[in-house]
């Protein structure tokens, strides 16, 4: 090579180095995606198929190169035994997951409504703020209808296998019973999804406000806010719902630790990824150069 082209390779190295963060890990592959199969749509070709079509029309992503995970009937009791009570059987875990972190935005949530019939965008993200998760692509679909209560599990499972971080099971625990909560509050009045969801996060913003935990407190918290967006709620549904945002504010120091790790891992991913690309710059200037 002569003087120019050495010249013209260093320049290039030296603006790489401008956009590389100092302490940028290194990655190989792309672990930004991760899906999670209801048991009973991954043994299913057809039912999976669906749900593959969907996540592909809905998103960029790759989902050749995605982290695949199954999410059985054992997996959803574990959690709903504590929280609805409910037992599933292994023909009756339909809805899947997606999550992509291939991008520092704020969080995205799209759920197919055609099949899921009681969880929300709305819904499902404050739950998932609730457990420190604030960023990424989610998508949300199943190959027949389903309320969606139980693909909490599946998003959240995305998200540790994506990032390699194992979110604490307070954080789950506090997730899934909001969406358990909120599914009950939605169920036994006439007010929508969105509204449950909406008063659910006003009184989680009031109730971090005062900086408490206490239970009756939150019980004049959710009056004050449910009469104030006309939304009727039994005081059986009001407990409930007080009980989900007691703890929420219980284990808000875990999220919020949680939250710094998927955005140092979302940065750091971003880093990499703007290193690959600026490489096969580099790669192609030297390419040209020495085979001409």
């Amino acid at each position: 090579m002569d003087g120019k082209t050495i010249c013209g390779i260093i320049i290039v190295i030296i603006l790489a180095g401008m956009f590389i963060p100092f302490g940028s890990s290194e990655k190989t592959g792309d672990n930004s995606v991760a899906v999670t199969y209801g048991e009973t749509t991954y043994y299913n070709e057809n039912y999976k198929s669906i749900v593959d079509n969907y996540f592909k029309s809905n998103s960029n992503a790759d989902l050749s190169n995605a982290n695949q995970t199954i999410i059985t009937a054992n997996d959803v009791n574990k959690i709903s035994a504590d929280i609805s009570q409910r037992t599933y059987n292994s023909n009756q875990i339909l809805s899947c997951a997606m999550v992509d972190l291939s991008s520092n935005n704020d969080i995205n949530i799209d759920v197919d409504k055609s099949k899921i019939t009681t969880v929300t965008p709305s819904m499902y993200k404050s739950a998932l703020k609730s457990s420190g998760i604030t960023k990424g692509n989610v998508i949300v679909t199943s190959p027949t209808t389903a309320t969606g209560e139980s693909a909490l599990a599946g998003v959240m499972k995305s998200y540790e296998t994506a990032t390699g971080k194992e979110i604490p099971e307070d954080l789950k625990n506090a997730a899934n019973k909001e969406i358990y909560a909120q599914s009950q509050v939605v169920n036994d009045t006439n007010a929508s999804a969105d509204d449950v969801a909406e008063l659910v996060e006003e009184v989680k913003n009031e109730v971090a406000k005062e900086n408490t935990t206490d239970h009756n407190t939150i019980i004049t918290i959710i009056n004050n806010i449910a009469s104030n967006n006309n939304i009727q709620i039994s005081d059986n549904d009001i407990n409930i719902l007080a009980d989900s945002i007691q703890d929420t504010q219980e284990v808000k120091d875990q999220a919020v630790a949680y939250q710094s790790q998927i955005s140092d891992y979302i940065n750091s991913s971003e880093a990499q990824s703007i290193m690959g690309r600026i490489w096969n710059i580099i790669n192609t200037f030297i390419n040209n150069y020495t085979h001409n």
